[in-house]
């Protein structure tokens, strides 16, 4: 089995970096890397979103079958 090593961090975002200008030019890398990041929704209000939603009746027909 072969070892993986990973890049220091430095090393990678340098790299990424690189890469990034080098596919997409300085003005598009630099929009991409200031992209806002979405916001995780909490896994609470994820689930209590996913129940509301939920025909319960049809659920466990699946589940458990009729």
């Amino acid at each position: 089995m072969k070892e993986i090593k990973y890049l220091p961090e430095e090393e990678l975002i340098k790299k990424a970096t690189e890469v990034l200008i080098r596919e997409l030019g300085p003005v598009e890398a630099i929009r991409y890397m200031t992209l806002p990041q979405q916001k995780r929704v909490d896994s609470i209000k994820r689930h209590r979103k996913w129940q509301k939603s939920l025909n319960k009746e049809e659920f466990f027909n699946k589940i458990f079958g009729p």
